[in-house]
């Protein structure tokens, strides 16, 4: 994947319906086809897999809030002028014996519902990690209510993949011998069906589901985690511990009670740490990652050509934010190429985060101006980035704090997240961006004009003939700033 070429910024409107067995959705994306932004996400708690353990069929009235639900969701997006609809259906309505009745219900809706396999569901699932995480090296475990989904993913590719009768929904009844009986009827469900098989043991787990994510939130809780972001969450082998002891002594109340926990998650939890820990152990898995991008995500990247997949994502919607609040024509890429020579000993990784910060340059000035730092950190810390850890989340908002004026003494206290020669070198960046932006005045021409490096501890900032007006208080103030940061003398330079 070469984040530095520049993407195709194609933008469209789409939406995925699914329709699981605890609840019918329907999420609405628009923007770049690589890194859409959902604008619009509503479930109904239609439950049409709880009618299955009694009599293998979806009960009446639960089908009756499924079908009003997706009728309400046709409208919906017909007004809302979406492009392409994928509706799919999963465990419930793929094992009811009344499925089809089902599926001839919502086609009077307007719906064109396909009907996912076990495979296929984990095969989305596991796309939709990759969609999020190129480079992701495990296994995809989606939990869901009426099954189980297990996709191998390695090298940007899907590969093995397996569905079981293990969702939410199913698990209380298997747990009622006793945790040793409920985990050796897991291993010969696995076992049968080939897991984990030849170089599958002692991979990493990557989380998909509102279940998992439910039990990544109480980790959060107990961690008192200071940047409380689900998105690549990860999670040792070690905190299953501390789960598993957390739904046996917190009551129901209290797990309610965590922000953000829905009542049936949070019911859930006791069920879904226990069927963690069994996967754990016969996975012999060293570590977990939770991936908010999932069936849905990955219906939209299989979709997608194999040019636009090899996008970067985090790039791709960087470019597109700074595009959309951009005060004149956007250029952050002419900013990142124009401060490269002071960070040409950095690796990869951080190049990339750079770039993203250079890309949401001009995010903030519609902010109120004394919260303008505050802004570029909320963006940095928590806006709906794929493809970035906890770390480069925390190095992106760094940059932004600074490149929008904040004090030092103010940001968020994250070294334990971080190391502070990178939180450090975050806002070199943040402080040599802002040195652009104020050299510019937020256009792109002066940049051609002009160019600034490292010469011998001097940081010189040459300004090309023609262009020397563009020296000025503020300026040079902001050049021994940087300069200052990187442990420099400023020099100005009119050629």
């Amino acid at each position: 994947m070469n984040f530095l070429r520049s993407s195709r910024q194609a933008v469209s409107r789409s939406a995925v319906i699914d329709i699981g067995s605890n609840s019918v959705r329907i999420v609405v994306y628009e923007g770049p086809s690589r890194a859409p932004a959902v604008i619009f996400n509503e479930k109904v708690a239609a439950g049409l897999g709880r009618g299955l353990a009694i009599d293998g069929r979806i009960a009446p009235e639960d089908a009756t809030r499924g079908i009003v639900a997706l009728r309400r969701y046709a409208l919906l997006a017909k007004h809302m002028d979406v492009k392409t609809i994928q509706c799919v259906a999963t465990a419930a309505v793929r094992d009811a014996a009344n499925g089809p009745d089902f599926i001839a219900a919502a086609a009077e809706a307007g719906l064109d519902i396909r009907l996912l396999s076990g495979e296929e569901e984990a095969e989305a699932a596991g796309h939709g990690v990759l969609s999020a995480i190129p480079d992701a090296r495990g296994i995809a475990v989606d939990l869901g209510g009426g099954s189980l989904e297990l996709a191998e993913v390695s090298d940007g590719r899907v590969g093995r993949c397996a569905s079981f009768p293990l969702g939410v929904l199913r698990l209380p009844a298997l747990r009622q011998d006793g945790e040793q009986a409920f985990e050796r009827a897991i291993r010969k469900m696995l076992r049968a069906a080939g897991w984990p098989g030849e170089g599958l043991s002692g991979l990493p787990l990557y989380l998909v589901g509102g279940s998992w994510r439910a039990l990544s939130r109480l980790d959060l809780e107990l961690t008192k985690d200071p940047l409380a972001v689900l998105d690549q969450h990860t999670l040792p082998r070690s905190a299953l511990r501390r789960l598993i002891r957390a739904t046996k002594r917190l009551s129901f109340e209290e797990l309610r009670a965590i922000p953000g926990m829905a009542s049936n998650r949070a019911a859930a939890l006791p069920d879904a740490a226990a069927l963690l820990a069994a996967l754990v152990n016969i996975l012999d898995v060293p570590e977990m990652t939770v991936s908010s991008s999932g069936l849905r995500e990955g219906l939209l990247y299989q979709a997608l050509d194999a040019e636009t997949r090899a996008q970067d994502p985090l790039i791709v919607a960087a470019e597109f934010e700074g595009r959309r609040l951009a005060r004149f024509a956007p250029h952050g890429r002419a900013i990142a190429d124009w401060i490269a020579p002071l960070f040409a000993d950095e690796g990869p990784a951080d190049s990339r985060v750079r770039l993203a910060a250079s890309l949401l340059s001009d995010v903030a000035w519609s902010a109120n101006p004394d919260f303008r730092a505050e802004r570029g950190t909320e963006i940095g810390l928590h806006g709906n980035w794929r493809s970035i850890d906890i770390p480069g989340r925390i190095l992106l908002a760094r940059a932004l704090y600074a490149g929008f004026g904040g004090a030092d003494a103010e940001f968020p206290a994250m070294g334990a997240l971080v190391a502070q020669e990178r939180l450090a070198r975050a806002r070199q960046w943040g402080l040599a961006i802002r040195l652009a932006q104020r050299l510019t005045g937020g256009v792109e021409a002066p940049l051609k004009a002009s160019g600034i490096v490292l010469v011998e501890g001097r940081l010189r900032l040459s300004l090309d003939a023609g262009w020397h007006h563009l020296a000025g208080e503020s300026v040079e103030r902001r050049l021994r700033v940087l300069a200052q940061a990187l442990d420099a003398k400023p020099e100005l330079v009119l050629l």
